[in-house]
């Protein structure tokens, strides 16, 4: 038998380029016009060895979007691994005493006002983009669709709670671990449209975490209005997106020395960041994690609720990017700042440790699930 292959250009390639072509190795750049088996005759151009050109081109895509979706599931589990050795050496460096507390509150405090602002207004810079806009916008909704469900969820959920531990269980549920987790994971997955998505994403999350969430701590408190305002308004990764919207709609060409200062400090938030995840996975022994309402907790935190975000998105028609951001930032572990306003506030900090690590480290496992469902 001898098989024969023809090119675009009516001509004949080899035997050996044949095979290749006939068993699918041939190169992409190979445009193979029709494929003859047996003894090639004036038939090698019917229809019938057009539409075999057709099967074979047809499988060949199939198999490189395989490869291309393999690839991509490899490099979400390297992240995950990657993410995780850095949690271990904050941890490490922390067990050690090389960042005590108040270097703790160093590190936190230079993130959340420097390092994740820098990142922020860094993934703004890139061309305007209708289809960027539409998504910001309908991912915006998704994420006030969201919060409204968590409001919601919050006021009948955990009645059954003494005061102390449902005051945690309430912020907790209106708060994830976004910053310091979300961003360098989506990052890395989704580069800088994905920290875009995200900034715009947590928007709502802020404002309700610097307004309803301080209530939950405060509760029977006077609280300044003017203040909760001011936070709100003033925090420095929102006015990270006011900057970087509005260079993004004007164009405007910053100096090379502002662009390239925001992108060095912007590019050390994974690194930072996941150190100090690392060190908030000692405040509470492993041992003592694992309990009734942890776990429950756990399923609402990492599975419930990126699922509701799953179906929200999908009533909006996200963009695959968008809906891959709205899952992931749903899904992220109980938020840091849960421990520290529980200690503040007298409310039960040990309780709040205990969630804020069982989330982070099972979110470990349910991240790149979550990532793989979204394709």
């Amino acid at each position: 038998m001898k098989i024969r292959a023809y090119t675009k250009d009516n001509e004949r390639l080899n035997e050996r380029q044949s095979a290749r072509v006939f068993f699918f190795t041939a190169p992409p750049s190979t445009h193979v016009r029709s494929l003859c088996v047996g003894e090639p005759d004036s038939r090698s151009t019917s229809r019938g060895f057009c539409n075999f050109r057709l099967l074979h081109s047809g499988l060949q895509g199939i198999s490189e979007r395989m490869a291309g979706e393999e690839h991509e599931h490899f490099r979400t589990g390297e992240l995950a691994a990657d993410a995780f050795a850095m949690m271990l050496i904050g941890a490490l460096l922390k067990k050690k005493d090389i960042i005590d507390e108040n270097g703790k509150k160093c590190l936190a405090d230079l993130c959340i006002n420097v390092v994740i602002p820098c990142n922020i207004f860094k993934s703004c810079l890139i061309e305007l983009d209708a289809g960027v806009i539409k998504s910001c916008a309908m991912l915006f909704v998704s994420a006030v669709v969201m919060q409204l469900l968590c409001l919601a969820l919050n006021r009948f959920l955990f009645d059954r709670y003494d005061a102390r531990r449902k005051k945690v269980l309430q912020y907790c549920t209106i708060v994830p671990m976004s910053g310091f987790l979300g961003n360098p994971i989506v990052e890395g997955i989704y580069n800088e449209v994905g920290v875009l998505y995200t900034s715009i994403f947590l928007i709502p999350m802020r404002i309700v975490m610097w307004s309803v969430g301080t209530t939950y701590f405060v509760a029977g408190e006077t609280v300044e209005k003017k203040k909760l305002i001011k936070n709100v308004l003033t925090h420095p990764c929102l006015v990270a997106i006011y900057l970087g919207l509005l260079c993004m709609v004007t164009q405007v060409q910053l100096p090379s020395v502002i662009l390239n200062t925001v992108k060095y400090i912007g590019n050390c938030n994974s690194a930072l960041t996941m150190f100090i995840v690392g060190t908030i996975l000692t405040d509470a022994p492993l041992k003592s994690i694992v309990s009734r309402d942890t776990v429950k907790f756990s399923l609402l935190r990492l599975a419930l609720l990126p699922a509701a975000a799953l179906g929200v998105g999908l009533l909006l028609h996200l963009e695959p990017t968008a809906l891959g951001v709205s899952v992931l930032m749903t899904g992220m572990p109980a938020g840091a700042t849960a421990a520290i306003f529980a200690a503040k506030y007298g409310s039960d900090a040990s309780f709040a440790a205990r969630n804020v690590v069982f989330t982070t480290l099972l979110s470990m496992l349910t991240l790149p699930l979550w990532v793989y469902a979204v394709g």
